[in-house]
């Protein structure tokens, strides 16, 4: 390929040309010469230009060649074909190879570049990716499909005549027995309760001292409270709630293995009924599966209540959803929050009454609360003698938190699941009824729910 010229036959190489020779030059030029020479120039540089191109596009179309070959990437193969074409007229002249080709067999080729540092490829990033992945797996998949079987539980329809019993039980504050109650609340709420199948009331009269003591300036209008309710609410008994924190997961609480703190307590049971309550009702949490001290405490006052002929109910929790999770739950937290079956059965022979505390399961749908609620209904039953009352507590009450979503945890889901797992376990039982918690925090939806769901009482507004 022939260089462009300015007219003299002078190639526009950017370069400066030789001055012309004096004009006293001894030499005579011979007319035609030196044109022939530039010709000659042109033509010998135009040879050694297109043989250039042509061997740097042989070399491009080797280097190429290799990338492609080690890569395998398709682009390249397009690059190759764009590069190995130097003959085209009006073609681009081919750049440069670039400092990254692959290793060419001739002696001397630069050798590729090491991987940097950073490069995905390390085999400790690989094994740390699948490591997560499996951990991921092993914790996510388990969940899946606990959520979908709770999800199933939650389907079909309750059996027919899975409703009230007339056994069902609220939990009431304590402004019931320190005089913020008035004769007029006592009216009120006996209008509540009559549209409802409520016998048992849930006072709280505690809390108990840790060394298991009650001081009687905690209850000044007991003694009002329990006369008032035989009087207007006939066939209502009323309970003294008692209450502690057990010293099971901090330093400080009650020490039920302690014998003189159990003994204190059955004291402390004995003192509130002469107040003239129908029964005690304990909510001792957390009180860990298999406790020995608090079956033993149990037993010291149920022979208090049967002297007396009056009632022994505990508020329980809930039953371990998997085999043994409460082990696992204590291992990997600290809080084993379930008891075992076998447990909960233990309890349960050893009271006239249990309220499961059927709420704060950090369940985060309806459905899968409700399913859960079905499965605790029927774990419970299978366990809790026909003598004993079961009764499914209720949430009355809206919070927000891991452990309660109160989008989830509603009335209506409860109430399904107990008929579901009462439908599917035990659909006769007598002795089963629903708890109500708790009557200051409940609202008209909250009662609405529990009267048009379990109770469906004629006339119920």
């Amino acid at each position: 390929m022939e260089q462009p010229t300015d007219g003299t036959g002078t190639p526009r190489r950017g370069q400066r040309t030789e001055a012309p020779a004096p004009a006293e030059a001894t030499e005579t030029e011979v007319p035609g010469a030196r044109e022939s020479e530039v010709r000659e120039s042109g033509a010998r540089e135009s040879v050694v230009r297109e043989s250039e191109v042509r061997e740097s596009g042989a070399r491009e179309c080797v280097v190429r060649e290799c990338v492609v070959r080690e890569s395998g990437a398709r682009d390249s193969v397009v690059r190759e074909s764009e590069a190995c074409e130097p003959d085209t007229p009006g073609a681009r002249e081919p750049e440069a190879p670039t400092p990254e080709a692959c290793e060419p067999d001739t002696p001397g080729a630069r050798e590729p570049e090491a991987p940097t540092p950073d490069t995905p490829r390390r085999p400790w990033l690989r094994r740390l990716r699948r490591t997560a992945l499996v951990l991921a797996l092993v914790l996510l998949v388990p969940v899946l499909a606990t959520q979908a079987a709770l999800r199933v539980s939650y389907a079909g329809d309750p059996a027919d005549g899975t409703r009230t019993r007339h056994q069902d039980a609220v939990w009431l504050g304590h402004a019931w027995v320190d005089g913020r109650k008035t004769d007029a609340d006592l009216a009120a709420l006996g209008r509540r309760l009559a549209t409802t199948g409520i016998r048992d009331l849930y006072v709280h009269t505690g809390p108990l001292e840790h060394d298991g003591t009650l001081p009687r300036g905690r209850y000044p209008k007991a003694h009002w409270l329990t006369d008032a309710v035989h009087e207007e609410l006939p066939g209502v008994r009323v309970h003294a709630w008692l209450g502690d924190v057990l010293a099971t997961e901090t330093p400080d609480g009650m020490r039920l293995e302690r014998a003189g703190t159990r003994a204190a307590v059955v004291r402390s049971a004995g003192q509130i009924l002469d107040e003239g309550f129908d029964g005690v009702h304990f909510d001792l949490e957390p009180a860990r599966s298999g406790n020995g001290g608090y079956l033993a405490l149990l037993d010291a006052v149920r022979r208090v209540t049967d002297a007396r002929n009056v009632v022994l109910s505990v508020a329980a929790h809930q039953i371990d959803p998997l085999p043994a999770l409460h082990s696992v739950a204590g291992a990997l937290t600290g809080h084993p929050k379930w008891w075992s079956q076998e447990y909960f059965g233990q309890v349960a022979r050893r009271v006239d009454q249990i309220a499961v505390m059927s709420y704060d399961t950090a369940q985060p749908l309806q459905s899968t609360y409700g399913g859960y609620v079905a499965r605790q209904t029927s774990l419970a039953l299978e366990v809790t003698p026909p003598t004993t009352d079961l009764l499914m507590g209720l949430p009355f009450y809206y919070e927000s938190d891991p452990s309660h979503w109160g989008h989830a945890e509603t009335v209506p889901a409860a109430v399904r699941g107990v008929r579901l797992g009462l439908s599917r376990t035990d659909p006769g039982r007598e002795n089963f009824g629903v708890a109500l918690y708790v009557d200051f925090a409940a609202t008209e939806a909250d009662w609405r729910a529990y009267r048009e769901g379990w109770v469906s009482a004629p006339g119920a507004s």
